[in-house]
């Protein structure tokens, strides 16, 4: 691994930046303006020129382009989700998430596009340990580059037999690594599925943004229109990034364990998502954390994220991702009205506020953990933590429950003779928190002024 690579982890701050890649030379009037960390200016939409004709379809090396996010691959059963750029090895690499029928024995190709003419190699793949017993498994394809291929523009991943006879190519990602971090923290949102908790939402964004989360990539495959309202409102913003998670088209996916839900692919594809997420922000984002909508994780000697990871890199050291100890909130406790709004009782949700009683965890249990790492550290991620990263040893560390916590509230039923604990952190953001969430219910039209 390169040196630059050794040190990427070091402390970043978005307005003092570092340089990702020391002897890289990038174009900086590309990149775009780090967004502030605390406010949400409005993005005005370019005017469009609208012409009676459609623009013609983009091709690549005479082949048109395919953007993704879901692509299958001719008559395999294999389905290709992002193509990425990798720079973490001393020969480059592309590297592609994919989706594969797990029993399928195929010899993939690569065919690259490069500076007009295709270019093929072998490809290498492996398929994640975490399948967790389904029909089909997040994999990984790699590309090796070598001269006079520096950087491809566009891939096609094929069958070895008919790599002459390609489709459509994919667009490689990252091949443009910028001077700076545009984002310091990015949250990875997998899967949003028949989503209509709009309180929710609103109150897990506007906690996203105290924490310091300056971006969240969403994986949404589909949501009712209250929720699209504030899904627009982000985006507008450029506070999130919507993926359309199409996968259900192609494969049925489950809604649970194997042995509780029918399906070939784990969980809406929940963990193919997480790994693309993770090389999408690779060169994008100084941390990723990986954790879902309902899950907050709170710092509690500091109020920031901010603040607490150069603290965890300190105590820790910068080769590993952090793992914050999962604790279960549940709905149906009795509610505390300290924090109740009225204005908010008709939108769809729960008042996250209203529930600061836990459930305690059970010593030497598993634990439901989620992490915040490094992009660049990582290989291969799964729901609880990571399967692989690019140093030898532990994947990540376990943060002591007395510096940081992840706070996972839903609802749930737990056994009735069980003695909840008291934990009201939460309310320590509610000052901010409470007109945070008004405002943006009142600017989508869900409550009035």
């Amino acid at each position: 691994m390169q040196d630059y690579f050794k040190t990427s982890n070091a402390k970043f701050k978005v307005h003092n930046a570092k340089p990702i890649m020391q002897n890289y030379q990038s174009n900086v009037t590309d990149l775009p303006n780090p967004p502030p960390s605390t406010h949400l200016p409005s993005v005005q939409t370019p005017h469009v020129n609208h012409t009676s004709t459609s623009p013609p379809a983009p091709k690549a090396c005479g082949v048109h382009v395919k953007d993704g996010p879901v692509i299958k691959v001719g008559n395999l059963n294999t389905y290709v989700i992002g193509s990425y750029m990798d720079y973490r090895f001393r020969k480059k690499q592309i590297r592609t998430i994919a989706i594969i029928r797990r029993v399928e024995q195929v010899e993939y190709s690569c065919v690259m596009c490069c500076e007009g003419r295709n270019v093929t190699s072998p490809a290498e793949y492996t398929i994640h340990s975490d399948h967790f017993g389904f029909e089909y498994g997040t994999a990984t394809i790699t590309c090796h580059i070598n001269s006079p291929c520096l950087i491809p523009t566009h891939v096609a991943i094929t069958a070895n037999e008919i790599s002459e006879s390609i489709t459509s190519f994919l667009p490689v990602r990252n091949r443009d690594v910028p001077a700076v971090f545009p984002y310091e923290f990015t949250i990875c949102i997998s899967v949003m599925y028949d989503y209509k908790n709009v309180l929710n939402l609103v109150e897990s964004m506007e906690m996203f943004r105290r924490l310091g989360a300056q971006r969240v990539a969403i994986y949404k495959t589909n949501c009712d229109s209250d929720t699209q309202k504030v899904l627009d409102y982000y985006v507008k913003r450029g506070f999130v990034e919507i993926i359309p998670w199409t996968i259900k088209e192609h494969i049925k996916v489950s809604s649970g364990w194997k042995d509780l839900s029918s399906g070939q692919l784990h969980y809406y594809g929940q963990i193919p998502a997480l790994n693309d997420c993770i090389y999408r922000y690779m060169y994008q984002s100084h941390y990723v954390a990986l954790h879902d909508l309902d899950e907050l994780i709170l710092p509690l000697k500091v109020k920031t994220w901010t603040e607490l990871l150069p603290e965890l890199e300190k105590m820790y050291g910068t080769t590993v991702g952090f793992e914050f100890e999962n604790n279960a909130f549940p709905f149906t406790a009795k509610a505390h009205t300290d924090y109740e709004q009225d204005k908010w009782k008709n939108v769809p949700g729960t008042n996250i506020l209203n529930y600061i009683d836990k459930v305690p965890n059970i010593p030497n249990s598993f634990n439901n953990y989620k992490v915040i790492v490094s992009p660049r550290l990582a290989l291969k991620a799964t729901v609880h933590g990571l399967l692989e990263t690019v140093n030898p040893g532990p994947s990540t560390v376990r943060v002591s429950n007395s510096i940081a916590r992840m706070y996972h509230s839903k609802y749930f039923e737990y056994p009735p003779n069980t003695n909840l604990i008291r934990d009201d952190h939460l309310w320590d953001y509610a000052k901010d928190f409470i007109p945070a969430v008004s405002k943006v219910l009142q600017d989508c039209g869900l409550i009035k002024a």
